[in-house]
């Protein structure tokens, strides 16, 4: 019987984590224009307990946590994982609030960038990350009329970065020690570190219906969704492969606000965009092509 090459074992095991990161992104990203909503009610770190809190919830119920009993050697695995999520999505929720979404994005993208090139034993990988780089240059809004950048937020956003970039590397250490559970531990540590910050913003607010409403939704596409399928990724992946996938996470942001806030795009950002997709793609192939 013929085997066609894309059915193979070897090519599903190599581009299964690229389809978990792209997929992982576009949740991100729908998910951050939804939780805008919710900073003029609760603001960026009542969104942020109620986005770990309920993804939390649902993780929990998913996988059965209550049947795991890490020890120590588990907690020392999770916990720094669970502090640079927590901090990141407080630190980005606060960045966007001051500075537009792309613009957030494209100084975050520093610390998975990072990684990336600190990571990296191969030249062809500095190659990609030129390309990812010239891509991101053309797909941001860094020109133009009203774009100042308010200081804070790019402070805040820069934070946010180097938080990206501890994640990446504890992630991939919490995920080989708890496994597929590692999120809902990762999410209810993380949202019972910020809870003090979001209760002294929006106190009752937390409560409210309409707003919880609105969070399982934030909560679902922003962090339950997203974080398992990275966590999948995280664990397939080596930490340099994986910061510069994320790559793809502007250009993500720019394709879903064209398609879902009617926002358009000039020639240059979309060439931006092919070029952050084939260094995303030629950095999986050429992983691949290092483990042969």
């Amino acid at each position: 019987m013929l085997k066609l090459p894309f059915a193979s074992s070897s090519s599903l095991q190599t581009f299964a984590p690229l389809a978990a990161a792209i997929g992982a992104m576009f949740s991100i990203t729908l998910g951050a224009s939804l939780a805008k909503s919710l900073f003029p009610l609760i603001g960026p770190a009542g969104t942020t307990v109620l986005r770990l809190g309920i993804a939390a919830l649902m993780l929990a119920l998913a996988f059965r946590v209550w049947r795991i009993r890490p020890d120590r050697a588990q907690w020392q695995a999770v916990i720094p994982y669970a502090l640079s999520l927590s901090l990141m999505n407080l630190l980005f929720y606060m960045a966007i609030e001051r500075v537009p979404l792309g613009i957030a994005l494209a100084i975050e993208f520093i610390g998975p960038l990072t990684v990336a090139l600190l990571g990296s034993r191969r030249r062809g990988d500095f190659i990609w990350l030129g390309l990812a780089v010239c891509g991101l240059l053309l797909v941001l809004p860094l020109r133009g009329a009203g774009q100042a950048i308010d200081p804070l937020g790019a402070l805040l956003s820069l934070g946010a970065g180097v938080c990206w970039g501890l994640y990446i590397i504890t992630g991939r250490r919490a995920g080989r020690a708890l496994g597929a559970s590692t999120p809902a531990f990762g999410m209810a540590i993380g949202a019972l570190v910020v809870l003090p910050f979001g209760w002294a913003q929006a106190s009752s607010g937390l409560l409210n219906p309409a707003i919880l409403a609105v969070a399982v939704a934030v909560a679902v596409l922003s962090s339950a969704i997203p974080y398992t399928l990275e966590m999948y990724a995280l664990r397939r992946l080596p930490p340099q492969s994986f910061g510069t996938l994320t790559s793809c996470e502007p250009a993500v942001g720019a394709l879903v606000g064209m398609i879902f806030l009617r926002e358009s795009l000039p020639p240059s950002q979309l060439l931006g965009i092919a070029a952050i997709i084939a260094a995303s793609v030629g950095t999986t192939l050429a992983a691949r092509r290092s483990c042969l």
